[in-house]
């Protein structure tokens, strides 16, 4: 399995695709899929049936995952960056290669 540089949390732009353009925040990591789902990016229609917790039902809106390598890290700067790791204080962190600041 590969390591992913895009957490949860981190603002990111799709730099590929249909939604190319679009920014948004990473709200979820699939790691197995090499996936994550980003806020408001790749919407789709999902129709769901009624039940005890929704009786009206209906179709609903929802964010699909999209694939690892159509997104791009956005820096402090606002400006898209790649992911490296370097080591300090004993701690490995995360920086942009951009402006080689820790993330």
């Amino acid at each position: 399995m590969t390591k992913l540089k895009i957490k949860s949390g981190d603002t990111v732009r799709v730099i590929a695709g249909d939604h190319k353009g679009q920014e948004g925040k990473v709200q979820k990591v699939l790691i197995e899929k090499n996936k994550a789902i980003v806020e408001g990016v790749n919407m789709i229609s999902k129709h769901e049936k009624p039940s005890a917790s929704n009786p009206q039902g209906g179709i609903k809106e929802k964010e699909a995952p999209i694939h690892i390598s159509n997104l791009s890290l956005i820096d402090k700067n606002g400006e898209t960056t790649r992911v490296g790791y370097r080591e300090e204080d004993g701690k490995k962190v995360r920086f942009s290669k951009k402006s080689n600041e820790v993330i």
